[in-house]
């Protein structure tokens, strides 16, 4: 089985490049199960029912957020929607899932999405200790674990690989729009990249206006971000999962 990971989308041109490239990319590579990372996908800040839809429309089977999920109030209409999970580590009682198990070839794939503590502006519990406690709970009811990251910091990420390694069955990062290349199958079998990238404007600073973005830095005035124009790159990773083992048998970066 073939598991593709796609990295942030940032806008809708983002969105756009998306389902430019991956029908091609699915028949290629012989693509199975499809994961996206969406929390950027409404004008660099949440997501909306629309969009939701039209990234549903390209056979993606689930979509996962992080620090911007609350970016649009619209999503609060579709947050109970079975291939939409924001991060699990956010506080007890708050809406949404944080992790749902889907049904493919015969085999269950449980997808969860966790958000970092380090440098992010969010207030959420201990994604190890939360993770961990999930993982007892259900893996004897799945085939497969894959877990969205969506983290700032390199170390928290890389520490959460050695944490679960063995447990799941991949770990990829999301957040920082930087496609690593440290893709990796660790000692105990699990597979690793700290970060997938993003699907979005190329020529950018991580997906926003390159002019904006360094009148911050130069002036550090609060000027307004923007999404970039021009051409989209599309970034994630594939694994290829044995079907005995359930195992991955290899991990490679996309970058389209």
């Amino acid at each position: 089985m073939k598991i593709l990971a796609v990295g942030d989308i940032v806008g809708l041109s983002g969105v756009k490049k998306l389902k430019s490239v991956l029908p091609t990319l699915r028949k290629e590579e012989q693509i199975d199960f499809i994961i996206v990372n969406g929390e950027n996908s409404a004008e660099g800040m949440g997501i909306t029912e629309k969009i939701f839809n039209d990234i549903l429309e390209e056979h993606v089977d689930v979509v996962t957020m992080g620090n911007h999920t609350w970016g649009k109030k619209d999503i609060f209409k579709f947050i109970d929607h079975p291939r939409l999970i924001r991060p699990l580590n956010y506080p007890k009682g708050v809406v949404g899932k944080g992790y749902n198990i889907y049904n493919c070839k015969d085999k269950k794939i449980a997808v969860i999405n966790l958000i970092g503590r380090v440098d992010v502006n969010v207030l959420s519990d201990n994604p190890f200790t939360q993770v961990k406690e999930l993982v007892e709970k259900i893996k004897d009811k799945t085939d497969m674990i894959i877990v969205d990251f969506h983290a700032e910091a390199t170390a928290e990420k890389i520490a959460m690989g050695y944490f679960l390694d063995g447990s799941v069955t991949a770990i990829f990062g999301t957040h920082t729009h930087v496609q690593t290349a440290d893709e990796t199958i660790l000692e105990k079998g699990t597979a690793y990249i700290t970060d997938i990238g993003m699907t979005g404007p190329k020529q950018s600073v991580i997906g926003m206006d390159a002019s904006a973005s360094i009148k911050r830095f130069v002036t550090t005035l609060p000027e307004r971000y923007k999404i970039a124009s021009g051409e989209c790159v599309l970034n994630g990773v594939i694994f290829d999962v044995d079907d005995n083992t359930n195992k991955v048998k290899s991990i490679k970066r996309v970058r389209k």
